[in-house]
Parts: C-alpha cells; structure tokens; sequence
C-alpha cells in the first residue's frame, strides 16, 4: 500500500498533574477515581434512576447511537469493493413476424463479474480511513454519554442546593414571624419601640421576597433535567438532601498518561487522525494505474420456427477482459488532493495535540476546585456556628436591655446571609466533584 503506515504521534504528558502541595488528591495513583463506573461515584438512587432515564431516552445519545450505524453501514459499503462485484441478468423475448410467419422464444441468463485489483491499495486505505471514523464515531458517543452523565448530575447538585436554600428561607420566615410577634408584644408592654418592631420585619421582608426567586429557580432546574431525561417539563422526584449527599475521602486522578486512553474525546481525535493519515495513501494511489478484472457467463435458450434447422435451442455465452486505467493529464487535481489530504492530516495531528492539552487543563482545574471548595465549605461551617452564637448572645443582651435590638438585626441578617453562602458552597463542592470525575474521562462505562 502506498502512502505512510499510521504511528501514534509521539506527545510526552505531564509526568504528573499539577501539584497542590497540600492536597493529597493531587498526587498521581495508578488507581484513578474515573475508573469507577458511574453508579459507583453517584450514590443516590433517585439521581441512578434519573441517569438510566437519560441515557435510554436523551435525544443526543439516540442520534450518537444512530450515527455509529450509519458509520458501520458506511464502512460496510466502502470494504465491499475488495471483493468481485457479481450480478445477475435475466432477458426473455418472444415473438411471431409476419412476413415469415414465423415464431420464437428466446431466455438469456447471464452473470456479470468485475473485480478491481487493489495493487497500490487504494481500496484497503479507504476502508482503513472508514473503519477508523467509525471509532471516532463511536468515542463521540462515549463522550456524549460522558457529558450526559455529568449534566444530570451537575443539574441535580444544583436542584439540591436551590432546595436547601428555600428551606433555609422558609426556616428563617418562620423564626422572624416569631420575632416580630415577640418584638410586638414587647412594645405592648412598653420594653420595646416601634423601630424594633420595624427592624424585625425587614428581616422576614427580606427573607419573603427571596422566596419566590427560589421557587422559579427550582421549576425551571425541573424543567432542564426533565428535557434531558427526554422528558417532557415535569416535576423531578429527590431523593437525599444535599446535606447527606456522599463525598469521597480521597480523589485519586490517576496516572497522566493513562488519561490519553479514558478521555474519549482524546480517542476520537486520535482516530480522525488516523483516518486522515489513510486518505494521504488514497491520495497518492490515485497517481497509479486502476486494474480491473471483467467476466461474463451464461446462456441463451430457446427456438425459432425460421431457424430451428439451423441454430440449436441453446447456446453459451461467456467473455473475460481486462481494463486498464492510468491518469495522464487532470490540470493539477491528483496533485491538489494530496495536498488537502495532508493539510488535513496536519490539522488532524494539531486537534489531536490540542485536545489532551485541554484535558490536561480540565483535570488541573477541577482538582484545584474540587479543594478549594472544599476549604471554602469548612471555613464556611464555621461561620455560621459563630454566628449562630453571636445571634444567640445578642437576643440575650437585648432581653437583659443591655443591647438595642439593631445589634440583634444585624446578626439575624448576618447568620441569613451566612446560611445561604453555605448552602451554595455546599452545592459547588459536589459541582466540583462532577466536573473532576468528568475531566478524569469517567462516566461512559455501561
């Protein structure tokens, strides 16, 4: 075959993934937490039952599905000319002429067979390209998998938050309607004054008008779940709170070099790259002679009343050629094909160096989020334990008359404020866990 035999580009990966010197998730393992199947790594059944849905139901993985059948029906169609081409003819005639008066019947059964020699391997670098784009269409759907998989789990983290942050609202109306009453009834007894009575309402104005924020929020997170279920817009059933979600203790990325091969999107630019590099040899095949093998065989039978004397009532029929074809003079095409073809191989390797350059930066990201934000949610626990005290000490010294009730707003408010900043860092925690085990290549394992 002309044209040059595929070999892995030799690309060197980092020896190891971006140090956080404190983290221990970032220290490369053999082991890496994107060999776990999905299942595995997304604990709530609720979330299971709603991955399973999108993966039957999600238009995009049908038509990733639909392509690969189209690309194993095109290599199908592209491998069939190494093989003779046979076909069968049937003719029948009959007939009376007049002027002899004279009748016949003829049937001629034939079969037609044309074989190109495939001496420059043209044919055999075309299926190579075809069974190659198959393979990319193939790791295309495994990456349409993967992103489903972290979308419906993204989407339902964030549904999980936005529930946590209506009921932390709803919980601080309830505790600010008692305040204001308290409040109120203070001012009856004359140990309070209007503006303390005031200074409580803002508080559960402040929490009401958050509330209808939330609730439109939460039905349109529904609304995007629904549609990639491949559901019509509907309410999403949860299952656990995202307080009592699982995190994993350690989160070992893996070796980097093993990421070449779980990344599908690194695999399928790699197969683009090899089916390019097979069309620079069907570009260079086409500078040399076409040889085609020809044969014909069959019979014809039948009589004629005019000849029946003179011709049998059957008879053979056969013949066999050879068919040469050698471009001469095409004004430059030939010359100009092997250039797009390897200018596209060119692109091809570029693509392919890009994409696990990517890959590298979306691990490098997603382990420093993943910690980051795990700080963050620590850091933030202790916030609003210290602000729940403070709130607590200060109602104490307003009861005792040695504090105005503005001391207690503003810790009231702080502590809302506060709660809600958990609940979000909370919710980036497990979106960081999402996108590592989706930049690690997990999540495509049936």
């Amino acid at each position: 075959m002309v044209g040059p035999n595929y070999h892995r580009p030799v690309v060197q990966p980092p020896t190891a993934f971006r140090d956080l010197r404190e983290s221990p998730q970032a220290q490369a393992q053999v082991a890496s937490y994107a060999d776990l199947p999905w299942w595995q790594v997304f604990q709530d059944p609720q979330l299971q039952d709603l991955i399973h849905t999108a993966l039957k139901q999600n238009y995009d993985m049908q038509l990733a599905t639909e392509r690969i059948n189209a690309e194993r029906a095109q290599l199908a169609i592209t491998r069939s000319y190494l093989f003779p081409q046979i076909q069968g003819n049937g003719n029948f005639t009959g007939g009376k002429e007049q002027s002899f008066q004279s009748k016949s019947n003829f049937l001629a059964l034939t079969a037609d067979a044309a074989f190109q020699l495939d001496f420059f391997g043209k044919l055999r670098r075309e299926t190579e390209a075809a069974r190659a784009q198959l393979l990319a269409t193939e790791d295309a759907q495994r990456t349409v998998m993967l992103t489903l998989v972290s979308d419906v789990s993204s989407d339902y983290f964030t549904l999980l938050q936005l529930d946590l942050e209506l009921q932390i609202t709803r919980d601080t109306v309830k505790t600010q309607r008692d305040s204001v009453k308290l409040t109120s009834l203070r001012l009856d007894h004359g140990v309070a004054t209007k503006l303390d009575v005031l200074q409580a309402q803002q508080v559960l104005d402040t929490a009401n008008a958050q509330i209808p924020d939330l609730e439109r929020q939460i039905g349109q997170e529904e609304d995007a779940i629904s549609i990639l279920i491949g559901e019509y817009p509907q309410s999403v059933p949860r299952g656990r709170p995202l307080t009592e979600q699982a995190l994993p203790p350690d989160v070992p990325p893996g070796l980097p070099s093993a990421l070449l091969e779980r990344r599908p999107d690194i695999r399928e630019a790699e197969q683009m790259l090899v089916a390019a590099n097979a069309e620079i040899g069907v570009a260079k095949a086409s500078f040399f002679p076409q040889i085609s093998l020809t044969g014909s065989g069959g019979g014809a039978f039948g009589r004629s009343s005019v000849f029946s004397s003179l011709m049998s009532s059957q008879a053979g029929i056969w013949s066999y050629g050879v068919q040469v074809t050698q471009p001469i003079f095409t004004g430059g095409a030939l010359r100009g094909n092997l250039h797009l073809a390897e200018s596209q191989h060119k692109q091809a390797l570029i693509a392919y160096k890009q994409a696990i350059q990517h890959a590298f930066g979306d691990v490098s990201d997603a382990l420093i989020g993943y910690q980051k934000f795990y700080e963050v949610r620590v850091r933030q626990e202790q916030a609003v334990a210290d602000l729940e005290e403070s709130v607590r000490l200060s109602i104490m010294r307003y009861q005792g008359g040695t504090a105005t009730y503005l001391e207690v707003l503003d810790g009231q408010r702080s502590l809302f404020a506060a709660e809600l900043t958990l609940a979000e860092a909370r919710g980036n925690e497990y979106q960081s866990l999402v996108q590592l085990y989706r930049a690690l290549g997990g999540g495509w394992q049936t």
